[in-house]
Protein backbone atom coordinates (compact mmCIF):
# COMPACT_ATOMS: atom_id res chain seq x y z
CA UNK A 1 0.00 0.00 0.00
CA UNK A 2 1.32 3.16 -0.88
CA UNK A 3 1.81 6.78 0.74
CA UNK A 4 -1.31 8.61 -1.53
CA UNK A 5 -4.80 9.45 -0.89
CA UNK A 6 -7.83 8.99 -3.12
CA UNK A 7 -9.90 12.19 -2.93
CA UNK A 8 -13.95 11.42 -3.83
CA UNK A 9 -16.10 14.29 -5.06
CA UNK A 10 -13.50 16.53 -5.92
CA UNK A 11 -14.96 18.68 -8.19
CA UNK A 12 -17.63 19.80 -5.83
CA UNK A 13 -17.63 22.85 -4.06
CA UNK A 14 -15.36 21.40 -0.74
CA UNK A 15 -13.59 18.91 -2.84
CA UNK A 16 -12.27 21.67 -5.21
CA UNK A 17 -11.00 23.44 -1.93
CA UNK A 18 -9.41 20.27 -0.50
CA UNK A 19 -7.71 19.33 -3.77
CA UNK A 20 -6.10 23.15 -4.09
CA UNK A 21 -4.54 23.14 -0.42
CA UNK A 22 -3.70 19.69 -0.81
CA UNK A 23 -1.46 20.48 -4.21
CA UNK A 24 -0.34 23.77 -1.77
CA UNK A 25 1.14 21.50 0.95
CA UNK A 26 3.08 19.31 -1.59
CA UNK A 27 0.22 16.07 -1.18
CA UNK A 28 -0.94 14.56 -4.65
CA UNK A 29 -3.85 13.16 -3.79
CA UNK A 30 -5.23 11.48 -7.27
CA UNK A 31 -8.46 13.20 -7.96
CA UNK A 32 -11.98 10.85 -8.74
CA UNK A 33 -15.62 11.24 -9.09
CA UNK A 34 -18.14 10.48 -11.44
CA UNK A 35 -17.87 13.19 -13.90
CA UNK A 36 -14.86 12.06 -16.15
CA UNK A 37 -14.31 14.95 -17.85
CA UNK A 38 -15.07 17.55 -15.19
CA UNK A 39 -12.39 15.67 -13.28
CA UNK A 40 -9.70 15.48 -15.47
CA UNK A 41 -10.35 19.50 -15.52
CA UNK A 42 -9.63 19.97 -12.72
CA UNK A 43 -6.64 17.17 -12.13
CA UNK A 44 -5.16 18.87 -15.50
CA UNK A 45 -5.17 22.19 -14.01
CA UNK A 46 -3.36 20.85 -10.61
CA UNK A 47 -1.38 18.59 -12.41
CA UNK A 48 -2.53 15.67 -10.41
CA UNK A 49 -3.63 12.23 -11.68
CA UNK A 50 -6.99 11.35 -11.87
CA UNK A 51 -9.65 8.61 -12.07
CA UNK A 52 -13.28 8.85 -13.15
CA UNK A 53 -15.22 6.12 -11.42
CA UNK A 54 -18.85 5.70 -10.14
CA UNK A 55 -19.93 4.48 -6.91
CA UNK A 56 -22.13 1.76 -8.37
CA UNK A 57 -19.75 0.14 -10.36
CA UNK A 58 -17.76 -1.91 -7.37
CA UNK A 59 -15.04 -3.83 -9.53
CA UNK A 60 -13.52 -0.04 -10.40
CA UNK A 61 -13.96 1.14 -7.23
CA UNK A 62 -12.07 -1.41 -5.75
CA UNK A 63 -9.42 -0.96 -8.19
CA UNK A 64 -9.21 2.35 -7.78
CA UNK A 65 -9.24 2.09 -3.92
CA UNK A 66 -6.36 -0.36 -4.39
CA UNK A 67 -3.75 1.92 -5.38
CA UNK A 68 -4.18 4.44 -2.68
CA UNK A 69 -4.00 4.12 1.35
CA UNK A 70 -6.70 5.78 2.20
CA UNK A 71 -9.86 8.07 0.15
CA UNK A 72 -11.09 10.92 1.79
CA UNK A 73 -14.58 11.17 0.73
CA UNK A 74 -15.94 14.26 0.03
CA UNK A 75 -19.32 13.54 -1.98
CA UNK A 76 -22.53 13.97 -0.03
CA UNK A 77 -24.98 13.73 0.76
CA UNK A 78 -23.46 10.96 2.70
CA UNK A 79 -26.68 9.13 3.10
CA UNK A 80 -26.30 8.07 -0.59
CA UNK A 81 -22.79 8.14 -1.21
CA UNK A 82 -21.00 6.81 2.09
CA UNK A 83 -22.23 2.98 2.08
CA UNK A 84 -20.46 1.97 -1.31
CA UNK A 85 -17.74 3.77 -0.66
CA UNK A 86 -17.21 1.93 3.02
CA UNK A 87 -17.98 -1.56 1.83
CA UNK A 88 -15.14 -0.85 -1.02
CA UNK A 89 -12.63 -0.31 1.59
CA UNK A 90 -13.63 -2.95 3.47
CA UNK A 91 -12.76 -5.20 0.76
CA UNK A 92 -9.77 -3.35 -0.36
CA UNK A 93 -8.20 -2.57 3.01
CA UNK A 94 -8.06 1.08 2.25
CA UNK A 95 -8.86 3.58 4.61
CA UNK A 96 -11.84 5.80 5.18
CA UNK A 97 -12.41 9.38 6.17
CA UNK A 98 -15.34 11.81 5.00
CA UNK A 99 -16.36 15.04 5.34
CA UNK A 100 -20.15 13.95 6.74
CA UNK A 101 -22.05 15.55 9.33
CA UNK A 102 -25.16 13.28 9.20
CA UNK A 103 -26.26 11.47 12.45
CA UNK A 104 -27.83 8.39 10.45
CA UNK A 105 -23.97 8.02 8.47
CA UNK A 106 -22.31 8.29 11.69
CA UNK A 107 -24.21 5.42 13.35
CA UNK A 108 -24.16 3.29 10.15
CA UNK A 109 -20.13 3.53 10.28
CA UNK A 110 -20.22 2.41 13.97
CA UNK A 111 -22.03 -0.64 13.48
CA UNK A 112 -19.04 -1.63 10.65
CA UNK A 113 -16.74 -1.26 13.68
CA UNK A 114 -15.60 -4.85 14.09
CA UNK A 115 -15.36 -5.78 10.29
CA UNK A 116 -12.86 -3.06 10.36
CA UNK A 117 -10.60 -3.86 12.71
CA UNK A 118 -10.83 -6.99 11.68
CA UNK A 119 -9.36 -5.55 7.82
CA UNK A 120 -7.38 -3.37 9.94
CA UNK A 121 -8.47 -0.36 8.90
CA UNK A 122 -9.87 2.78 10.31
CA UNK A 123 -13.22 4.64 9.61
CA UNK A 124 -13.27 7.77 10.52
CA UNK A 125 -16.44 9.88 9.03
CA UNK A 126 -16.63 13.43 9.97
CA UNK A 127 -13.11 15.15 9.74
CA UNK A 128 -14.41 18.45 8.89
CA UNK A 129 -16.15 20.65 10.46
CA UNK A 130 -18.29 18.56 11.30
CA UNK A 131 -17.61 17.23 13.57
CA UNK A 132 -13.77 18.16 14.72
CA UNK A 133 -13.73 21.23 16.82
CA UNK A 134 -17.21 20.09 18.48
CA UNK A 135 -16.34 16.53 18.99
CA UNK A 136 -12.64 17.99 20.79
CA UNK A 137 -14.58 20.49 22.73
CA UNK A 138 -16.61 17.73 24.16
CA UNK A 139 -13.92 15.44 24.96
CA UNK A 140 -11.97 18.41 26.67
CA UNK A 141 -14.92 19.05 28.51
CA UNK A 142 -15.52 15.33 29.60
CA UNK A 143 -11.70 15.66 30.58
CA UNK A 144 -12.15 18.32 32.82
CA UNK A 145 -15.85 17.01 34.41
CA UNK A 146 -15.28 12.68 34.04
CA UNK A 147 -18.29 12.70 36.04
CA UNK A 148 -20.56 14.62 33.60
CA UNK A 149 -23.57 12.96 32.30
CA UNK A 150 -25.03 15.60 30.46
CA UNK A 151 -23.47 17.83 27.54
CA UNK A 152 -24.62 20.49 25.23
CA UNK A 153 -22.36 21.92 22.55
CA UNK A 154 -23.46 25.07 20.13
CA UNK A 155 -22.24 27.04 17.49
CA UNK A 156 -22.48 29.62 15.93
CA UNK A 157 -21.31 30.94 12.31
CA UNK A 158 -20.00 34.35 11.30
CA UNK A 159 -20.25 36.27 7.70
CA UNK A 160 -20.69 32.91 5.34
CA UNK A 161 -23.04 30.97 3.52
CA UNK A 162 -23.65 27.38 2.71
CA UNK A 163 -22.31 25.39 -0.11
CA UNK A 164 -24.82 23.26 -3.02
CA UNK A 165 -23.72 20.36 -1.23
CA UNK A 166 -24.49 21.57 2.20
CA UNK A 167 -27.89 22.69 1.04
CA UNK A 168 -28.68 19.52 -0.78
CA UNK A 169 -28.05 17.96 2.64
CA UNK A 170 -30.43 19.77 4.84
CA UNK A 171 -33.22 19.60 2.32
CA UNK A 172 -32.76 15.49 2.45
CA UNK A 173 -33.61 16.04 6.21
CA UNK A 174 -35.82 18.89 5.50
CA UNK A 175 -39.03 18.14 7.84
CA UNK A 176 -37.54 15.28 9.44
CA UNK A 177 -37.40 16.93 12.88
CA UNK A 178 -34.48 17.02 15.09
CA UNK A 179 -32.56 14.34 17.26
CA UNK A 180 -31.07 14.22 20.85
CA UNK A 181 -29.53 11.55 22.58
CA UNK A 182 -31.28 10.31 25.96
CA UNK A 183 -29.39 8.01 28.03
CA UNK A 184 -27.49 6.93 25.28
CA UNK A 185 -30.41 6.30 23.06
CA UNK A 186 -30.67 8.62 19.81
CA UNK A 187 -34.74 10.36 20.27
CA UNK A 188 -36.81 11.97 17.77
CA UNK A 189 -37.85 15.65 18.55
CA UNK A 190 -39.92 18.12 16.20
CA UNK A 191 -37.76 20.99 15.01
CA UNK A 192 -36.71 23.65 16.48
CA UNK A 193 -37.74 21.47 19.79
CA UNK A 194 -35.30 23.78 22.41
CA UNK A 195 -33.99 27.36 22.11
CA UNK A 196 -31.89 29.39 24.71
CA UNK A 197 -29.48 32.27 24.64
CA UNK A 198 -25.97 31.15 24.57
CA UNK A 199 -23.01 33.47 25.37
CA UNK A 200 -20.46 32.19 22.26
CA UNK A 201 -17.95 35.26 23.77
CA UNK A 202 -19.91 38.32 22.76
CA UNK A 203 -23.30 38.45 24.45
CA UNK A 204 -25.97 36.02 24.64
CA UNK A 205 -27.66 34.92 21.41
CA UNK A 206 -30.30 33.25 20.94
CA UNK A 207 -29.61 29.35 19.73
CA UNK A 208 -32.49 26.41 18.85
CA UNK A 209 -31.62 22.55 18.67
CA UNK A 210 -30.30 21.02 15.26
CA UNK A 211 -29.46 17.11 14.71
CA UNK A 212 -25.98 18.14 14.30
CA UNK A 213 -23.93 15.07 13.95
CA UNK A 214 -22.41 15.40 17.44
CA UNK A 215 -25.34 14.10 18.69
CA UNK A 216 -24.52 10.52 17.50
CA UNK A 217 -20.34 10.93 17.81
CA UNK A 218 -20.05 12.90 21.03
CA UNK A 219 -21.51 9.80 22.80
CA UNK A 220 -18.78 7.29 21.72
CA UNK A 221 -15.80 10.15 21.98
CA UNK A 222 -17.18 10.87 25.61
CA UNK A 223 -19.54 8.51 26.75
CA UNK A 224 -21.57 11.35 27.93
CA UNK A 225 -25.29 9.70 27.79
CA UNK A 226 -27.30 13.20 27.39
CA UNK A 227 -26.62 15.40 24.36
CA UNK A 228 -27.90 18.38 22.40
CA UNK A 229 -26.51 20.91 20.45
CA UNK A 230 -27.82 23.74 19.07
CA UNK A 231 -27.34 26.47 16.49
CA UNK A 232 -27.21 30.08 16.76
CA UNK A 233 -30.55 31.30 14.70
CA UNK A 234 -32.51 34.59 14.25
CA UNK A 235 -36.06 34.86 16.01
CA UNK A 236 -37.28 34.49 12.30
CA UNK A 237 -35.37 31.43 11.72
CA UNK A 238 -36.61 29.55 14.21
CA UNK A 239 -40.21 30.76 13.66
CA UNK A 240 -39.64 28.79 10.11
CA UNK A 241 -38.29 25.77 11.75
CA UNK A 242 -41.17 25.29 13.95
CA UNK A 243 -43.61 25.86 10.89
CA UNK A 244 -42.43 23.09 8.89
CA UNK A 245 -43.40 20.85 12.07
CA UNK A 246 -46.42 21.44 9.98
CA UNK A 247 -45.49 20.37 6.73
CA UNK A 248 -43.19 17.38 7.32
CA UNK A 249 -44.43 15.01 5.19
CA UNK A 250 -44.65 17.44 2.37
CA UNK A 251 -41.15 18.55 2.30
CA UNK A 252 -39.67 15.13 2.55
CA UNK A 253 -41.92 13.12 -0.21
CA UNK A 254 -39.94 12.75 -3.61
CA UNK A 255 -41.62 15.11 -6.39
CA UNK A 256 -40.97 18.03 -3.70
CA UNK A 257 -37.34 17.01 -3.00
CA UNK A 258 -36.65 16.85 -6.60
CA UNK A 259 -38.16 20.61 -7.29
CA UNK A 260 -36.22 21.83 -4.42
CA UNK A 261 -33.00 19.96 -4.85
CA UNK A 262 -32.85 20.92 -8.43
CA UNK A 263 -33.45 24.84 -7.80
CA UNK A 264 -30.25 24.97 -5.41
CA UNK A 265 -27.49 27.18 -6.63
CA UNK A 266 -23.96 26.33 -7.71
CA UNK A 267 -21.20 26.80 -5.74
CA UNK A 268 -20.61 28.07 -2.01
CA UNK A 269 -18.86 31.11 -0.29
CA UNK A 270 -15.58 32.73 -2.07
CA UNK A 271 -12.28 33.20 -1.03
CA UNK A 272 -12.77 36.83 0.68
CA UNK A 273 -16.28 35.28 2.71
CA UNK A 274 -14.07 32.51 3.69
CA UNK A 275 -10.84 34.47 4.74
CA UNK A 276 -13.49 37.14 7.00
CA UNK A 277 -15.49 34.49 8.49
CA UNK A 278 -15.40 33.03 11.50
CA UNK A 279 -16.69 30.45 14.31
CA UNK A 280 -17.68 30.07 17.69
CA UNK A 281 -18.32 27.41 19.59
CA UNK A 282 -19.52 26.68 23.12
CA UNK A 283 -19.67 23.97 25.52
CA UNK A 284 -21.29 22.76 28.71
CA UNK A 285 -21.31 19.81 30.86
CA UNK A 286 -22.99 18.75 34.22
CA UNK A 287 -23.31 15.79 35.92
CA UNK A 288 -25.66 14.67 38.72
CA UNK A 289 -23.96 16.05 41.67
CA UNK A 290 -24.88 19.53 39.78
CA UNK A 291 -21.16 20.56 39.14
CA UNK A 292 -20.78 22.23 35.98
CA UNK A 293 -17.86 22.92 33.56
CA UNK A 294 -18.42 24.96 30.22
CA UNK A 295 -15.57 26.50 27.56
CA UNK A 296 -15.69 27.61 24.36
CA UNK A 297 -13.72 27.96 21.29
CA UNK A 298 -13.13 29.79 18.25
CA UNK A 299 -11.85 29.18 14.57
CA UNK A 300 -11.58 29.79 10.56
CA UNK A 301 -15.00 29.98 8.97
CA UNK A 302 -16.36 26.32 8.45
CA UNK A 303 -15.43 25.68 5.40
CA UNK A 304 -11.66 26.45 5.99
CA UNK A 305 -11.99 24.99 8.82
CA UNK A 306 -12.90 21.30 7.35
CA UNK A 307 -9.82 21.67 4.47
CA UNK A 308 -7.39 21.99 7.36
CA UNK A 309 -8.81 19.70 9.72
CA UNK A 310 -9.43 16.89 6.90
CA UNK A 311 -6.35 17.15 5.44
CA UNK A 312 -4.50 17.51 8.09
CA UNK A 313 -5.93 14.14 9.51
CA UNK A 314 -5.15 12.74 6.29
CA UNK A 315 -1.39 13.29 6.66
CA UNK A 316 -1.53 11.46 10.23
CA UNK A 317 -3.04 7.84 8.36
CA UNK A 318 -0.55 8.46 5.98
CA UNK A 319 2.10 8.83 8.71
CA UNK A 320 0.50 5.58 10.43
CA UNK A 321 -1.08 7.68 13.02
CA UNK A 322 -4.45 6.02 13.56
CA UNK A 323 -6.16 3.27 15.07
CA UNK A 324 -8.11 0.44 13.42
CA UNK A 325 -12.09 0.72 13.94
CA UNK A 326 -14.40 2.91 13.68
CA UNK A 327 -13.56 6.14 15.62
CA UNK A 328 -14.26 10.01 16.14
CA UNK A 329 -12.08 12.63 15.71
CA UNK A 330 -11.29 13.48 19.28
CA UNK A 331 -11.57 9.44 20.27
CA UNK A 332 -8.83 8.72 17.64
CA UNK A 333 -6.20 11.53 18.24
CA UNK A 334 -7.28 13.48 21.50
CA UNK A 335 -9.18 16.70 22.57
CA UNK A 336 -5.78 18.80 21.68
CA UNK A 337 -6.02 17.61 17.74
CA UNK A 338 -7.99 20.75 16.83
CA UNK A 339 -5.47 22.93 18.42
CA UNK A 340 -3.01 21.44 15.99
CA UNK A 341 -4.85 23.62 13.58
CA UNK A 342 -3.85 27.20 12.47
CA UNK A 343 -6.43 30.10 13.63
CA UNK A 344 -8.13 27.96 16.15
CA UNK A 345 -8.19 29.41 19.48
CA UNK A 346 -9.35 27.95 22.47
CA UNK A 347 -10.20 25.73 24.83
CA UNK A 348 -11.31 29.41 26.91
CA UNK A 349 -12.66 28.48 30.34
CA UNK A 350 -16.43 30.00 30.87
CA UNK A 351 -15.98 32.36 34.27
CA UNK A 352 -18.40 31.11 36.55
CA UNK A 353 -19.73 28.09 35.02
CA UNK A 354 -17.95 25.80 36.77
CA UNK A 355 -14.48 25.25 39.09
CA UNK A 356 -12.00 22.57 37.93
CA UNK A 357 -12.92 19.27 39.68
CA UNK A 358 -10.29 18.00 42.34
CA UNK A 359 -8.29 15.78 41.65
Amino acid sequence: MNDTFLLYGATGYTGELLAREAVRRGLRPILAGRNAAAVRALAEALDLPWRACALDDAARLDTVLGEVACVLHAAGPFAHTSAPMVAACLRTGCHYLDITGEIDVFEALAGHDAAARAAGILLLPGVGFDVVPSDCLARHLKDRLPTANRLTLAFRGLGVGISHGTQATMLLGAGAGGTVRRNGALIPTPPAWKTRHIDFGSGPKLAVTIPWGDVATAFYSTGIPDVEVFMAASPSAVALLRASRYAGGLLSSGPVQRFLQGRIPAGGPDATQRAQGRTQLYGEVSDKQGRRVAARLSGPEGYTLTVLAALHITEKVLRGDYQPGFQTPARCYGAGLVRELPGVKGFEEVEGVGKRPSS
